[in-house]
């Protein structure tokens, strides 16, 4: 898949240890965040960015032509075709970023990037296709060592010596940063310099600090003419399958074809190119794996992760990942600790291994609802959980309920009317989490609408082999049904008890509604008041790429995202579309519509191949994590996000996808018979 080339256009290779590799499509480097070379220490935070780029120069017998571009304060590019150097002829993401090079000669060069799965290892070469003999190659590394989230400026300290054996370089920036190792089949010739404040213009849009310096120990030489140049790049090995024995012994050309080789294998056994870059997000950690919320800034966080091991896992029947997954998360359950219950889930792990943050509501009912689909999609498979782990998840899930049931952190408890009370001032446990400083924007203490879905959910899950929870289930319901409806709006009101005042309500139309109206399994409401709720989503909250997060008639509405970090934290969830929210929305519209086959079809050209256009923009064969609330819609945050691609899966792979009747999971039947 080719496409036309914008600097606002990026592209991603991830390790699958929490490291990668990802720029644009001009090439111009225009965040913190492109490098070629980025790596997870204790995968999959504790994040270094070692090498940023390189600079690269064709050699002619008429001249130099760079093949590169940069962008260096205050707003000058080098390199490029008004710089006398390459014009970009095609650039494409499949199988990895590869872009045809061309020069006024006719002269044209193929450059290739690939990050190779499961080691912390970039492949990036230049192979001669047409032009005259006697070209070559030269090249400067550009290395910094430095945090994932930091810039990186001139100074003495840097350690710009390599040790050097055959064919193989090896530096280490700082005391305490990982190595790099470079293999080449150049040669290089040492000579220290710094490059100094390269731009990064997404940085300064973003309010950031924007300028960088970089260091170059040397130059590497290569020859066109006799055989493609390669540089394999390699972090210190974060993981044993980053350095095996053989890989050492083999010529560096033909270990970079062994790697590419193996690589295209693995990345065609994917289904579609979309499954393909869901992969991207699952990572290892510890003992098992998580996902990475997105690329480049985010680490992995716990609602996040379990709403998107639905899609990037269930759906596509990477089931034996998805039991990784929620077994490590399981551990991190806290317990009840001096008569005061535990039942909650990290909201995230930081970037640096710090403590995790237990500040969610929802994260531990997206727990549950995520085990207990694994339980069917397992059964359904033929392949049922093995006593210890289901063991594991349903002592996890009867920790949470019973948690949340007792009373833990941040107000959370189950009230006498059976919903779930949740909140206290200067928390934000939703995932409308956005604070400005000390002010949090979107606070909804109270009742929120989808975490009483996703209560009720989980209660229903845990009911089927604890019978304990079948009377605040009922109580609930019928709560729920009896204060949510909003008679003047025809939907949901999106928070109750607002403040924890009882009787309250706030009527702000938001799209968290749809959760419980179909888009989370059935809706808690009867089908008429179900089919007013999805309409009225429908007309007042939709765009093509997703539903915005606020009513534009709302006096808080803001159509556009951007400004400094306080103003766009301040409109995060105030208007911006949310495309991870189209996979219930579009659940929910095809339910009330009877589920059939037309309805499918209709919603799959009226929502689905709109955001299969998405894929062109912005994080190149991925979604965003949100957009302008205002026409054009343009993409914003996150270039790379997981539960985005993830929901967009499962729209595909699930929701509308011919559907046959599921089979009662194991976890049902077992509870069943004990009942009985």
């Amino acid at each position: 898949m080719s496409f036309a080339l914008d600097e606002h256009d990026e592209w991603l290779e991830a390790d699958g240890l929490g490291g990668f590799a990802s720029g644009t499509a001009t090439g111009v480097r225009t965040r913190r965040y492109h490098a070629l070379l980025t790596c997870a220490q204790t995968p999959p935070t504790n994040r270094f960015v070692l090498v940023n780029a390189v600079e690269a120069t064709l050699v002619t017998p008429t001249g130099e032509f760079p093949l590169t571009c940069q962008r260096y304060a205050p707003d000058v590019t080098t390199g490029g075709p008004d710089a006398g150097g390459a014009t970009i002829e095609s650039f494409a993401i499949e199988p990895w970023p590869t872009w045809m090079l061309r020069l006024t000669d006719g002269t044209r060069i193929r450059h290739e990037i690939l990050v190779c799965k499961a080691s912390a290892r970039t492949v990036v070469s230049w192979r001669l296709e047409s032009g005259a003999k006697g070209l070559s190659l030269r090249v400067r590394p550009l290395l910094s060592g430095r945090d994932l989230h930091a810039l990186h400026h001139e100074n003495l300290a840097f350690n710009f010596e390599p040790a050097t054996a055959r064919q193989t370089l090896r530096w280490t920036p700082y005391i305490g940063v990982p190595s790099i190792t470079l293999r080449h089949n150049g040669a290089y010739s040492h000579a220290p310099s710094w490059y100094r404040r390269f731009q990064y213009d997404q940085e300064r849009e973003r309010g950031f600090d924007f300028t960088e310096d970089l260091a170059s120990p040397g130059t590497l030489e290569f020859d066109l003419s006799q055989d493609e140049a390669v540089m394999i790049l390699e972090a210190q090995a974060a993981s044993p399958a980053s350095s095996p024995t053989r890989a050492k012994a083999l010529p560096t050309a033909a270990l970079a074809t062994s790697l590419r080789d193996a690589e295209r294998l693995r990345r065609q056994t994917f289904a579609t190119p979309l499954e393909r870059a869901g992969d991207a997000y699952i990572v290892k950690r510890a003992q098992g794996s998580t996902i990475i919320a997105g690329y480049p800034w985010f680490g992995d966080w716990g609602r996040d992760t379990f709403i998107s091991v639905r899609g990037l896992c269930l759906a596509t029947g990477r089931l034996e990942e998805a039991r990784s997954i929620l077994l490590e998360w399981a551990r991190h359950v806290t317990p009840d600790v001096d008569g005061r219950a535990g039942g909650l889930l990290p909201n995230r792990f930081p970037d640096k291994g710090e403590e995790p943050e237990y500040n969610s509501v929802d994260a531990g009912l997206w727990f549950v609802i995520a085990a207990h689909e694994l339980a069917r999609e397992a059964h359904n498979a033929g392949s049922p959980l093995r006593d210890a782990d289901e063991q594991t998840l349903r002592a996890a899930i009867q920790s949470i309920l019973a948690g949340y049931a007792q009373g833990t952190m941040h107000g959370i408890r189950l009230d006498t009317d059976g919903l779930l009370a949740a909140g206290e001032p200067g928390v934000q446990l939703t995932w409308m989490d956005a604070r400005v400083r000390d002010r949090v924007i979107t606070p909804r203490i109270g009742k929120p609408v989808e975490v009483q879905a996703l209560w009720l959910t989980a209660l229903r899950i845990g009911a089927m082999w604890a019978p304990r929870w079948m009377d605040p289930l009922e109580a609930g319901l019928a709560t729920f049904r009896k204060r949510f409806w909003n008679e003047r709006a025809q939907c949901l009101f999106d928070v109750i008890d607002v403040d924890h005042v009882p009787g309250t309500a706030d009527d702000t139309i938001r799209p968290n509604q749809v959760l419980a109206a179909g888009g989370l399994g059935p809706s808690l409401l009867a089908y008429e008041q179900t089919r007013r709720v999805v309409d009225r989503l429908e007309h007042t909250l939709m765009t093509p790429i997703g539903p915005r997060s606020l009513d534009p008639a709302h006096h808080h509405y803001a159509g556009r995202y951007e400004g400094s970090p306080d103003q766009r934290d301040g409109t995060y969830h105030q208007g911006p579309v949310w495309p991870w929210l189209l996979g219930p929305f579009v659940e929910a519209w095809v339910k009330v519509r009877g589920d059939t086959h037309q309805a499918r079809s209709q919603a799959r050209t009226k929502f689905y191949e709109p955001m299969i256009a998405h894929l062109r923009r912005a994080g190149l064969g991925h979604v965003s994590e949100l957009a302008d609330g205002d026409s054009p819609h343009t993409p914003r945050g996150c270039p790379f996000q997981a539960w985005s691609v993830a929901e967009l899966i499962r729209l595909n792979r699930q929701v509308l996808s011919a559907q046959e009747a599921q089979a009662v999971p194991v976890i049902v039947r077992r509870a069943a018979r004990a009942a009985g």
